[in-house]
């Protein structure tokens, strides 16, 4: 399944894209993927990757809507670093699927190019295995022109881990005499921050039903809508 599928909409969604467009449409909307380990239980898969496979196949179909609908960025919440913490056999089955879908991301290079999507991965890089780390710097680099749409991928990210690195990074600017303690405010700050490119989100959609953040962007939600589905991710 692409990143990005060519558009090929009903007459109905059509219509309806049309009508929602004649509203207000949030520049940024974000999305905490939810609900696909428990929909592999569901469907009583073997494995648990087959839910986090199709979920991801629901994602490319969000990606295409959203461009529809003129949201020019969208944030997802691949993985967390919590994530980690799972079984070892399962966190390594979603580095490889991450690997795949970033390769056949740059296999479809073209698709990016041709609707202007540039691709940010957000996150604490020096926990990400080197393999995927190197896929992840190549996708941003061919895409860092694109202005017409902004993906944002968090993977290895958590709320907490993001401003314990801009803390640290902002001591060592101090420490090294590049900036004065008193410089630092909330604006600086978010500056330092792993997202300092992206908008703040104006909707955040958790799939599944759940109503918690889960360690995500909870700097960035100060102002944010937030809506919860009680669908889970394939639903």
């Amino acid at each position: 399944m692409s990143w990005i599928r060519e558009s090929t909409l009903s007459c109905l969604q059509t219509c309806a894209i049309k009508v929602i467009k004649s509203g207000q449409i949030p520049r940024h909307v974000a999305f905490i993927m939810d609900g696909n380990r428990r929909y592999a239980n569901k469907k009583q898969y073997n494995s648990f990757i087959q839910g986090h496979t199709e979920g991801f196949n629901k994602l490319a179909e969000t990606l295409q809507w959203c461009l529809d609908l003129g949201v020019r960025e969208v944030t997802v919440y691949a993985f967390s670093i919590e994530n980690f913490k799972r079984s070892k056999e399962e966190v390594q089955e979603l580095m490889t699927l991450a690997e795949n879908k970033f390769k056949k991301l740059l296999d479809e290079r073209e698709k990016l190019m041709k609707h202007g999507v540039r691709i940010c991965v957000v996150g604490n890089m020096s926990l990400i295995p080197e393999n995927l780390r190197k896929l992840m710097d190549e996708a941003m680099l061919i895409t860092k022109d694109n202005s017409k749409a902004l993906l944002n991928v968090a993977f290895a990210y958590t709320s907490r881990d993001e401003i314990v690195e801009t803390i640290k990074s902002l001591a060592q600017k101090v420490d090294t005499s590049q900036l004065l303690p008193e410089e630092i405010d909330e604006k600086l700050f978010a500056q330092n921050m792993y997202t300092c490119e992206s908008a703040d989100p104006d909707l955040i959609i958790r799939t599944s039903g759940e109503v918690r953040f889960s360690d995500f962007l909870l700097w960035q939600f100060s102002y944010s809508i937030d809506t919860s589905t009680r669908l889970i991710i394939r639903l």
